[in-house]
């Protein structure tokens, strides 16, 4: 028995001694995860991508088998390796890039929606001078021009340029009046039209807006009240200046151009129609809606033609930053809140509201489809359109519901008791 027990000892030990030596001959199995290094980028092997999927039966799910992001290659510079870049700094406080480049994009599908149905329509910008540059979201001193979005639009009108941007008929503050020189020449130069609303009944200064808004190659024009309340032309100068009697066939070619916003003062749409036929503006601006009512095709086209016999262009405002009460999409059912994407009232307009005006449902009625506002200008005969309500629009967003401070002005100098407005005065003939 003592040397049958020595026996089973001796084969125990000789077990335990054979097992780490088999161990140490078998090759050892690729690991899942295991990476491989070609061309100096790293590859995950098949194993890793099968580790990727998850199983059906989430209960078996070995989290230990998911393998952890692979390290990115490293660049070496005389043989040390350099740090990986930082990711970019958040966006500085108060600047909101995405909301302007949100407003560039519905802009541009805007012009890309009208130009699917009239060739030749043309898009003018009113305000949003800062949408010309797309600002550094790091440095805000530094920026570049936004050509896709410049090319997608035909120009921009600026209001309160030299006169009237603070207090009607007043100068400009030289910081104001600099900031937008610069921007509009941005526009300028690649190739946009300026159009430039001053304010003033002061004669001297009309014409001095006008020389100084001619010297920069601009088209301008001296309001006598607020744009919101114009119904009638400025009875300075009797005929505006720089008046053509040629044909106007694009935006490149306008010299002049008058504002009506208020058309339901002349009485019918056609009586309208041929009150506008009595001047020689190049360009005229007017809101599609005369009353309660559209204009009516054959307004629209009486509109196109000079007293003098040229043709011209007339374009149709659009405010594509609030929606109003008034107008024709307005449901009974909606208010403030509802839908959710209508806003606040918009300030001294509380029949109008703030809209996220990136919200596809929003975007849909202005130039979604043939029921749009858009389709139904070009239906009407108009030859472009003044977007309106950009720049309060995505300052009011970036701001958290305060508008900029920087308002043009909403109430003209002391005047007399207004009445009715008459018809503008027939032009002297052409000498």
């Amino acid at each position: 028995m003592a040397l049958f027990a020595r026996l089973m000892v001796l084969m125990v030990i000789a077990a335990l001694v054979a097992v780490p030596a088999a161990m140490a001959q078998t090759k050892p199995k690729t690991a899942k995860g295991h990476l491989r290094l070609q061309g100096g980028q790293w590859n995950a092997s098949k194993d890793i991508k099968a580790a990727q999927q998850i199983p059906e039966d989430t209960e078996q799910l070995n989290l230990a088998q998911i393998p952890s992001t692979p390290p990115r290659g490293q660049v070496r510079v005389q043989g040390r390796p350099l740090a990986e870049p930082e990711e970019p700094l958040p966006v500085p406080p108060g600047l909101s890039v995405d909301l302007r480049q949100q407003m560039r994009k519905f802009i541009q599908s805007i012009s890309t929606f009208s130009r699917r149905y009239h060739q030749n329509f043309a898009v003018v910008t009113r305000g949003g001078l800062e949408l010309l540059i797309k600002r550094d979201p790091v440095e805000e001193t530094r920026y570049s021009p936004a050509r896709t979005y410049m090319r997608s639009i035909d120009g921009v009108l600026l209001e309160g340029l030299y006169y009237g941007q603070k207090v009607f008929g007043e100068p400009t503050s030289t910081v104001s009046q600099s900031r937008k020189l610069r921007l509009a020449d941005i526009g300028k130069k690649y190739g946009l039209k300026v159009f430039v609303v001053d304010f003033s009944t002061d004669h001297r200064s009309i014409e001095d807006a006008f020389n100084r808004n001619k010297a920069k190659g601009y088209v301008s024009t001296t309001a006598h009240a607020p744009i919101i309340e114009l119904n009638s032309f400025p009875p300075h100068p009797a005929r505006p200046f720089n008046e053509s009697p040629h044909s106007i066939a694009s935006v490149k070619d306008v010299m002049t151009f008058g504002f009506i916003t208020n058309s339901q003062t002349f009485g019918r749409a056609d009586v309208f129609a041929l009150k506008m036929k009595e001047t020689n503006y190049d360009l005229l601006i007017v809101d599609v809606m005369h009353g309660r009512k559209p204009l009516n095709k054959r307004a629209v086209e009486t509109l196109k033609f000079k007293k003098i016999g040229g043709r011209r262009l007339v374009f149709a405002t659009i405010d594509i930053g609030a929606a109003s009460s008034h107008r024709h999409y307005w449901k009974q059912t909606w208010r403030e809140g509802s839908p959710n994407w209508i806003k606040d009232p918009v300030r001294d307009a509380p029949d109008s509201h703030y809209v996220e005006f990136w919200r596809p449902e929003w975007q849909r009625i202005i130039s979604g489809d043939t029921k749009s506002y858009v389709y139904g200008i070009i239906a009407l005969g108009f030859d472009g359109v003044i977007l309106e309500g950009i720049e309060q629009a995505y300052r009011f967003f970036e701001g958290g519901g305060e508008e900029e401070e920087e308002q043009t002005p909403t109430a003209a100098a002391p005047a007399a008791p207004r009445q009715a407005p008459a018809a503008p005065a027939a032009p002297a003939p052409p000498q």
